[in-house]
C-alpha cells in the first residue's frame, strides 16, 4: 500500500533446519535481486495476513507466522520510502510452487552461509542484512506486538 509515498511491505524469512527461504525478483526494477517473500499490504489488510498471502503467492507455501524481527524504514533501491514489517514464518502447507511473473528462483541457505551474498545480489541489502544478523542472533519479538484488525 503506498501513501504520502510511503509503502507498507510485510517479509517473511522462512526457517527450516538452519536454512532460511531466499528468492530471486524478476522483476524489471530489482531484477535478479535475491530478497525474502514480501509485498505490499493492500489497503485495509492485516499486517499477519498479507505477509501470510505475499508467501503464498510468490512461493506456493503456506505459513504459521511465530515471530517478528521488528519493523523497518528505510529509503528503498527504487527510491521509496519503505516501512517493512519483517516475520519468522514456519511452513505448515503447500508446496514450493514460484509465481514465474515476479519470481524467477528460489534456494534454501544456511544461515551460516548467508554472508557469501555479495551487496549487489541483494535486494536492499542493508535492510537484508539487518534482519539477517538478527535472525541469527535470535532477536525475535512475539506477535502479540500487533494488534489484530479492529472493526
Amino acid at each position: 500500500m503506498t501513501q504520502n509515498e510511503i509503502v507498507l511491505v510485510a517479509s517473511t524469512s522462512i526457517i527450516q533446519e538452519g536454512k532460511v527461504l531466499m528468492i530471486k525478483e524478476n522483476k524489471a526494477t530489482v531484477k535478479n535481486k535475491w530478497n525474502f517473500p514480501s509485498g505490499r499490504v493492500e489497503k485495509g489488510e492485516d499486517i499477519l495476513e498479507a505477509a501470510c498471502r505475499e508467501v503464498k503467492e510468490e512461493t506456493g507455501l503456506v505459513v504459521l507466522l511465530t515471530h517478528t524481527t521488528g519493523i523497518y524504514n528505510f529509503i528503498s533501491s527504487t527510491d521509496h520510502q519503505v516501512i517493512l514489517f519483517h516475520f519468522i514464518g514456519q511452513i505448515t502447507g503447500g508446496f514450493l510452487s514460484l509465481q514465474e511473473e515476479e519470481i524467477a528462483d528460489s534456494k534454501w541457505v544456511n544461515l551460516s552461509n548467508f554472508e557469501s551474498f555479495k551487496e549487489e545480489e541483494l535486494r536492499d541489502a542493508k535492510v537484508i542484512r539487518q534482519i539477517f544478523d538478527a535472525v541469527k542472533a535470535t532477536q525475535l519479538y512475539p506477535l502479540e506486538l500487533f494488534q489484530t484488525k479492529l472493526s
